[in-house]
């Protein structure tokens, strides 16, 4: 049986049980073209119960920076032009972004909406998830 694309997955960790789901967004220019890209990952925990906070971490496409807008770019794929990318669609990376803003100091028993610019996250949750990765590779 197959995932509802549109359906928020599960993330477990460190005990604590988050869903998430990814969203690309785009405002439209004055001459109909999409502009403004930007990939929205939002995390929900869900022992907060009623009004939960969301986090929602964003990547905005600019300078040196890239964000699915279609060929040749895969869905979910965010980075630096010369530099560390990740993969939204993969837990590992939804986890290792998680990590970074608990890092940071997120705490998600608040009852409001946070925003994150995702850009601010990315080199160490890439950074994090390719130590991961070795780390298994070598085990």
């Amino acid at each position: 049986m197959s995932r509802r694309e549109r359906a928020p997955r599960r993330l477990v960790a460190d005990g604590h049980v988050y869903l998430w789901s990814l969203r690309h967004h785009h405002d439209t220019a004055p001459d109909g073209r999409p502009s403004h890209c930007r990939e929205t990952l939002t995390l929900f925990p869900q022992e907060a119960g009623p009004g939960r906070t969301a986090l929602h971490i964003v990547f905005a496409e600019g300078p040196g920076r890239y964000v699915p807008g279609g060929a040749p770019l895969g869905s979910g794929d965010v980075g630096h032009v010369h530099g560390p990318d990740l993969n939204l669609h993969e837990p590992g990376a939804v986890r290792a972004l998680l990590d970074e803003a608990l890092a940071r100091g997120w705490q998600p028993g608040r009852h409001r909406r946070e925003e994150i610019d995702g850009w601010t996250l990315l080199e160490a949750a890439a950074a994090a998830l390719d130590a991961r990765r070795s780390e298994a590779a070598g085990s």
